[in-house]
């Protein structure tokens, strides 16, 4: 390992890095503007400037690659001078809009001009100015202050895989655009408003909404897709203001979706904020009292064949334990947390979540998608891929729907009848799997949704174990779900009993009798038209389709609302954190069931929520630790017949709108109109 002086401190790093890693490995902080750890190099901003010894000029910090012996001094006269000069240079034409600018208070631009401005300019002629740009409804632009670091190129070519963005013009003429005149179509565009170190790039939606000394900031957990990408939640008052990404390099890298930082404006549009009691065929507000009294009475005469629970893709962990021991008093199991309907047996756990994990996607040699749209389902995966496929040695194939994934792939085919080639290895493919010293295999979720699920699942077992996924080390056959709580609800074993009804069961019962009543905890995907004739119980925060076919609506919390566990698809147990009190009369959602429970006469033995989770550990241990990935056993799987030619499909139509917090979002009913309707209307040959 070379061994380089930083400042009269002597330091031995790892071969490979830059003067500008090896001093933050020192403890040493280098100003800069363009370089940033995750994307190319550009060696730009020149802020970075250092002396090395022996040579005859300033270096880049960010451009120079270390070496044995290298003396760097970071401090002296001549380094504080050159900074300054730059600093000096780059103010010549950034405009004075500090007092307006979204990102005063968290402005690079601003904390390096403290340490290197000269606090007056020498310049008297008129600064440039720069057309306004439009990149869409989420990011919002002010090209006069751009500095040219190219971030934003860099990270929209390199990272998200659609480079639109670039530089037109030389010189004081140079202007960062998207050429033509369009939208920025990546689903995680909203990355490049950290990413811009000045006020170019900025929020749309959080324009003028506060500054960043105003907010109280709570570390949580994203619940719109399964990654369980880390956030921080930004709040003034009552209300969620933004979400910003935080670092954990195993789940989401420093990366979150649109659709997780902007679909917040949600969580304040059509909320259910008090108890309602349907009267005389009328929802009418009542008091939790009233509601908890009608909702006992009817669950402590139900008997356990006439009673059914279902529990939505955004509920945690206590939520479903609580419903689940209640329906158990109840003498009950007709219980489902798949609404969806996936065909996964909750007995095995390495059959349903990513054993490979989502940083196992960098060990990958050879990867086969099958029947999902990681764009859609789960943007921050895709951009793994996506990276892993950058460094090279990487070979993906796609059974399903050839759409535009922002790296290159071979489209093995469409359907059943391409995969059962694979698994039986009359395909190209299936050579090359066998010949990847670490092969993986990611299951859509949606696949598994199709009657034939099952014997899907059962073919993807036995292409893992045949074509060499399963080894001392390695596990990469992966599911993919879409849903934050589905994990969560497997490992707790929320699925039916033996010879006990599933989500289709249930529904169907609803519709002939066979069940009186349903109890809906945030479930809203689902034909609500088949419990017409049966007594709905919903518990949710939106008035979405659960509510409005219920007879008794119960409010609870949404994720920003309270301290939940979930379960990501790789395994992997996280909790959210209360940032807000939630809106009214909403309670978080355990404490409703346990309330419910003693009306009902069936009484939960918990009186706080550590007792729960408490319970959840006894229940299943992987609930006793969170953050760590514990490898599943690997066991037999699956049904063994022939699925049926029908094509994969992804289950995801509209990536802006999966849920009831963003169906609700005005941010996402934009994004839909720019980027989702032009799409269907090219597809169905219609305009306007």
């Amino acid at each position: 390992m070379p061994t380089l002086t930083i400042d009269g401190k002597e330091i031995e790093v790892e071969a490979g890095l830059t003067v500008i890693q090896a001093c933050e490995q020192a403890g040493i902080e280098i100003p800069r503007f363009c370089y940033h750890e995750r994307l190319s190099i550009a060696g730009s901003c020149r802020m970075c400037l250092v002396e090395m010894e022996k040579a005859p000029k300033l270096v880049a910090a960010c451009a120079m690659p270390i070496g044995d012996g290298m003396v760097i001094h970071t401090h002296s006269d001549k380094v504080i001078n050159a900074r300054k000069g730059v600093m000096e240079l780059i103010l010549i034409n950034h405009p004075l809009d500090c007092p307006i600018c979204d990102q005063g208070g968290e402005c690079d631009l601003q904390d390096q001009a403290v340490a290197y401005g000269i606090g007056k300019g020498r310049y008297t002629e008129s600064k440039r100015a720069v057309e306004e740009k439009s990149f869409g409804p989420l990011v919002a632009t002010e090209m006069t202050r751009c500095i040219q670091c190219t971030r934003c190129v860099r990270f929209s070519s390199q990272v998200c895989g659609t480079p639109e963005l670039g530089g037109i013009g030389r010189g004081e003429h140079m202007e960062i655009t998207t050429y033509v005149d369009r939208a920025l179509s990546s689903e995680l565009s909203g990355n490049l408003i950290d990413l811009c170190p000045v006020g170019a790039l900025t929020s749309k939606p959080y324009a003028f909404t506060a500054r960043p000394w105003e907010l109280n900031k709570t570390e949580s957990i994203d619940v719109f897709d399964a990654v369980g990408s880390n956030i921080r939640i930004d709040a003034k008052g009552s209300q969620v203001l933004r979400i910003m990404p935080r670092v954990n390099e195993d789940v989401n890298e420093e990366w979150i979706s649109d659709k997780s930082r902007f679909a917040i404006d949600g969580l304040s549009a059509q909320r259910v904020d008090r108890p309602y009691v349907r009267r005389n065929g009328k929802l009418a507000p009542a008091t939790w009292e009233e509601a908890l009294a009608a909702a006992g009475e009817k669950l402590g005469k139900v008997s356990g064949a006439k009673f059914a629970a279902i529990a939505g893709d955004q509920a945690d962990a206590e939520s479903m334990l609580m419903l689940k021991e209640l329906a158990e008093k109840i003498g009950s199991t007709n219980i489902d947390c798949r609404q969806d309907g996936v065909k996964i047996d909750a007995g095995n756990r390495g059959s349903y979540v990513f054993n490979s994990t989502i940083s196992g996607i960098e060990d990958a040699d050879a990867i086969l998608l099958i029947g999902t749209n990681l764009r859609w389902e789960a943007p921050v995966v895709n951009a793994r891929i996506r990276e892993r496929y950058l460094r090279g040695g990487l070979k993906v194939g796609v059974i399903g729907e050839a759409l535009d994934l922002t790296y290159p792939y071979d489209h093995v085919g469409t359907g059943p009848g391409d995969f059962t080639k694979i698994t039986g290895g009359k395909s190209d493919f299936a050579k090359i799997l066998k010949d990847a010293e670490r092969p993986m295999v990611i299951l859509g979720a949606g696949v598994l949704t199709r009657e034939d699920g099952a014997d899907i699942l059962g073919k993807a077992r036995a292409l893992a174990e045949n074509r060499g996924m399963i080894k001392e080390g390695w596990n990469g056959f992966n599911v993919l779900h879409t849903a934050a709580s589905r994990v969560g609800g497997l490992d707790l074993g929320f699925v039916p009993g033996k010879g006990a009804k599933d989500v289709a069961g249930i529904l169907e019962g609803a519709a002939s009798g066979d069940i009186e009543v349903v109890y809906l905890l945030g479930a809203d995907e689902i034909d609500t038209a088949k419990l017409e004739s049966a007594f709905v119980i919903y518990q949710g925060h939106h008035g979405d389709a659960g509510a409005n076919c219920a007879d008794i609506v119960l409010p609870g919390a949404a994720y920003t609302e309270k301290s939940g566990t979930f379960v990501n698809t790789e395994g992997r147990v996280q909790r959210t954190q209360k940032a807000v009190f939630a809106p009214g009369e909403a309670k978080d959602d355990w404490a409703i069931i346990r309330a419910l429970s003693g009306a009902a006469g069936k009484e939960l033995p918990y009186n706080n929520v550590q007792e729960v989770r408490n319970r959840l550990a006894a229940v299943n241990p992987v609930f006793g630790t969170l953050e760590v990935v514990e490898a599943a056993e690997w066991a037999d799987f699956g049904g063994a017949g022939e699925p049926d030619k029908e094509a994969f499909a992804s289950p995801i139509s509209n990536f802006y709108m999966t849920d009831p917090i963003s169906r609700v979002s005005k941010t996402m009913a934009e994004c839909t109109e720019v980027y989702i309707r032009p799409q269907t209307e090219q597809r169905t040959g219609t305009n306007g």
